[in-house]
């Protein structure tokens, strides 16, 4: 790896050409790139080139997979950056300076709450995919036992999409006022929503709901294993060995909302709060 006076090209397929636009915007080397620059380039589509909030999604997911290969681990481009170069590539997709943030729900009306009986309603619907999958013997019973567990984390912690997709397997830890629920008695939630133009914010939040306690350990201690990658850190791994993604957890929200006839403005952001009914 060596640095020239021309800035380097990034990517040369076609999925590759918002990193490319990205790139050329930011002006920097990936190595260079900060959350500052996706703030700058998510405020430019969306304020002077207008584009819709969909494209604007679609090529910030692009940059998100790029920068999540270059720190990558696996792949060792960031100790050779940092020996090369003196700096390293970082994370630099976010909740607060992408789509997400910038606007959580793209239709009409507002996102609103779940009540208690639809809550009660979409758990169940997802914990019926499950046996579904398992007494059909469908390849998809790992991934559907994998959301059903992460949209009941997702309410037992009141947890956003990114914060969710972000976790790995040792954010959680024991909370000695609370031993019966043993190492996971606290969730430390790394990538919460940050104020915007500052890193995203760190909070610790503590388990109260004991059967959320148990779907997640049940989940990380029997099901996790089975996907076949023990190194990945991630919490919520793919059936290929990725981190789950944001929109990955909406298409399967709206997956289920849609085959229960909910509601289209409940959102993920829904689950964090209900009201009864």
């Amino acid at each position: 790896m060596h640095q020239t006076g021309e800035k380097s090209q990034v990517g040369s397929s076609r999925d590759g050409r918002e990193a490319r636009r990205f790139h050329e915007f930011a002006n920097d080397y990936p190595w260079q790139w900060t959350p500052a620059h996706m703030d700058e380039w998510s405020v430019c589509l969306t304020g002077e080139k207008h584009l819709a909030p969909s494209t604007i999604r679609g090529y910030q997911d692009t940059v998100r997979l790029f920068s999540e290969f270059v720190i990558d681990s696996r792949y060792g481009w960031v100790p050779a950056c940092e020996e090369a170069f003196g700096v390293f590539p970082v994370a630099i997709c976010h909740e607060w300076n992408t789509i997400p943030h910038l606007q959580e729900y793209e239709g009409s009306p507002e996102a609103r709450p779940f009540t208690r009986e639809e809550l009660q309603r979409f758990l169940d619907y997802a914990d019926d995919q499950v046996d579904r999958a398992v007494r059909a013997k469908r390849k998809g019973a790992l991934a559907a036992y994998r959301d059903a567990t992460l949209f009941k984390l997702i309410y037992g912690w009141g947890l956003r999409r990114t914060e969710t997709s972000k976790l790995d397997v040792v954010d959680f830890g024991r909370n000695p006022q609370a031993p019966q629920f043993g190492r996971y008695g606290t969730l430390n939630v790394r990538y919460g929503k940050a104020k915007r133009g500052q890193q995203p914010r760190r909070r610790n939040v503590l388990s109260v709901m004991d059967w959320a306690v148990d779907a997640v350990a049940d989940y990380v201690e029997n099901v996790r294993p089975r996907f076949g990658f023990p190194d990945h850190p991630a919490l919520w791994i793919t059936e290929r060995g990725g981190r789950l993604q944001p929109g990955s957890i909406n298409d399967r929200f709206e997956a289920y909302r849609d085959a229960l006839k909910l509601p289209k403005e409940l959102v993920p952001h829904s689950m964090r709060h209900f009201v009864s009914a």
